[in-house]
């Protein structure tokens, strides 16, 4: 049998565990969503020059891993899953404090991409916030704790605080929409 595929969901079904869910399901769909943040924080991780904010998406990726854990294990209440501390996400949110008070931002929505890392930024944001609707939708189905809804809707400020960080970086005047 290969490695990198097995040929099982050719039928529409995916295996979660020893469960077959159909493709299409809401856990598979939060799943599917919290995968493509998680690579697409580490694409963005390898293009930005500072250690310690790679270090920062690197420990957001392993956070992302105990969402999913937590999403699967909806699936199996029986075993014990890994949980989010509220820690997290107050560390979280003294991270954006810290960028806002750097940066001393204008209020008002930004045209994104002054630049190639805060253009990736933006995108992840955007991303982050389709995942957290998708969770969010999963969640009134099952419920989820509380912490991880909060923390992916931080995830997208987060971001949004590390795009404009990256323009002041490069010292780039950011434009609001002109709406014309």
């Amino acid at each position: 049998m290969p490695l990198f595929y097995t040929g099982k969901g050719d039928k529409g079904t995916s295996s979660v565990g020893k469960k077959k869910i159909p493709k299409d399901s809401q856990v598979l769909e939060a799943l599917g969503e919290l995968d493509e943040l998680n690579s697409l924080i580490g694409l963005v991780r390898n293009i930005l020059p500072e250690q310690g904010i790679s270090k920062k998406l690197e420990q957001i990726q392993e956070n992302l891993f105990i969402i999913q854990a937590r999403v699967a294990w909806t699936l199996f209440p029986k075993f014990k899953a890994p949980q989010l501390s509220g820690e997290k996400i107050a560390s979280m949110e003294k991270e954006i404090e810290k960028m806002e008070a750097l940066i001393k931002p204008e209020r008002g929505f930004i045209v994104p991409g002054s630049n190639a890392r805060s253009g990736w930024l933006d995108f992840l944001r955007t991303v982050s916030r389709r995942t957290e609707r998708r969770v969010y939708a999963f969640s009134k189905k099952k419920k989820l704790p509380q912490e991880i809804l909060t923390y992916l809707n931080r995830l997208s400020s987060y971001f949004y605080a590390l795009a404009r960080l990256e323009a002041s970086f490069e010292k780039q005047k950011e434009h609001h929409p002109t709406y014309r």
